[in-house]
């Protein structure tokens, strides 16, 4: 919600105004100057709408004022024309709306052009989140970042590495919207805070490193390459078990940590629907960009999600640290969903993570069943993990 800045107004008095956090105005509004406001600016005010309302014969901004909980001036700071002329039946003014339930809505097949005008809304209502892009896939989607929080704690989480398990895209998303609106609310989770989890940790997302490869699950092929995927499908020309990205490389089978040992013994030996590693580590763009943002980027912790089977692998050949055994006891507290050390596998992102870089890492299978799991489990599956995530902010 946007609001023009009057002589002596301050980000002090538009949090007291909309007991929403100062720290939150001023993230959400980098390019003003808090200390210089102008007259001529305009202030973004996170976690509110202005929604229109047309003036009755009885209303008064007082009256307009105690039925929205909000002090007076709130009112007169979005009508301040008005405010100055006094109010005249049948004319409209703006009101504001707290914004206090789900913004966007994640139960439903979660294409890509659905996160992209998520994370727009999210943009529009939380603007003191930051949103980059990192890379491209394939056919040149865009791979976003979203960046929450500003404390010493990297944490970072990403979801979709496999086609059919898109679900984890919705979930995440969905994780990410309860947390924004703890901030701007004002509200605490488990006891702490949404306040403190943002001053001691940043939280950076990727909630969809395979754009391309949920996109043919949902959608299908793209005309120009409809024969070539069918072809790669073994013939099929139902792509729901698709698990690569759009040149049949599994993207979560492309990273130098014993690579040649899965290179070796993955069966298929060329491009196919699933578990093939590729001609070599990191040649696909998409698995270039993650291995970029971990290089580029200190992260603490790293979540990656998975579907499925309830439970998670924290350890690679030794090198986590005993942290990480910590968070794993809390994880399964926490969720239900039961701590594996060690399997036998390698070159997935949370191998090359905790082989390169020493720190926690986990990968985390959600809900149960058969992939790509149903919407169905949505809201089970975030009952269990909404623990996970919180808690990796904080412990």
């Amino acid at each position: 919600m946007r609001v023009k800045i009057r002589r002596g107004d301050s980000f002090e008095l538009y949090s007291q105004l909309f007991t929403v956090s100062a720290e939150l105005i001023a993230d959400a509004n980098e390019k003003l100057n808090s200390s210089d406001l102008k007259e001529s600016q305009e202030v973004v005010i996170p976690g509110y709408e202005s929604e229109t309302y047309k003036v009755r014969q009885t209303d008064t901004l007082w009256k307009l004022a105690k039925y929205k909980s909000l002090p007076v001036d709130a009112l007169i700071l979005l009508n301040q024309e008005k405010a100055e002329s006094g109010l005249n039946a049948g004319e409209s003014i703006n009101l504001p709306r707290r914004i206090n339930s789900f913004t966007i809505n994640g139960k439903q097949k979660y294409k890509s052009d659905v996160l992209t005008r998520h994370i727009s809304r999210l943009q529009e209502i939380f603007p003191f989140i930051k949103v980059r892009q990192i890379g491209e896939s394939v056919l040149g989607k865009p791979i976003q970042e979203i960046k929450v929080g500003k404390g010493k704690l990297k944490v970072h989480i990403n979801a979709s590495f496999h086609a059919n398990e898109w679900i984890t895209t919705a979930i995440l998303m969905r994780l990410l919207n309860h947390y924004l609106l703890l901030l701007a609310n004002g509200q605490s989770i488990m006891g702490i805070p949404a306040s403190q989890l943002y001053s001691k940790a940043e939280l950076t997302i990727v909630p969809m490193v395979n754009p391309d490869g949920v996109d043919l699950v949902l959608s299908g092929p793209p005309d120009n390459l409809s024969q070539e995927l069918i072809e790669l499908n073994g013939g099929k020309t139902d792509f729901t078990d698709w698990k690569a990205n759009i040149r049949g490389i599994d993207l979560n089978n492309q990273f130098p940590a014993n690579w040649e040992i899965e290179k070796e013994r993955k069966i298929p030996k060329k491009p196919a629907s699933r578990d093939y590693p590729g001609n070599r580590p990191l040649s696909e763009p998409e698995a270039i960009a993650m291995a970029e943002l971990a290089n580029s980027t200190h992260i603490d912790r790293l979540l990656c999600f998975h579907t499925q089977g309830e439970e998670f692998y924290w350890g690679y050949e030794g090198k986590e640290p005993s942290e990480a055994e910590q968070l794993a006891q809390e994880f399964t507290e926490l969720s239900g969903y039961e701590s594996i050390r060690y399997i036998d596998s390698h070159a997935g992102y949370k191998d090359w993570f905790i082989q390169q870089f020493e720190k926690p890492g986990f990968t985390i299978e959600l809900g149960n069943g058969v992939n790509p799991l149903p919407i169905s489990q949505f809201d089970s599956i975030y009952k269990k993990v909404k623990g996970i995530f919180f808690s990796s902010l904080y412990l």
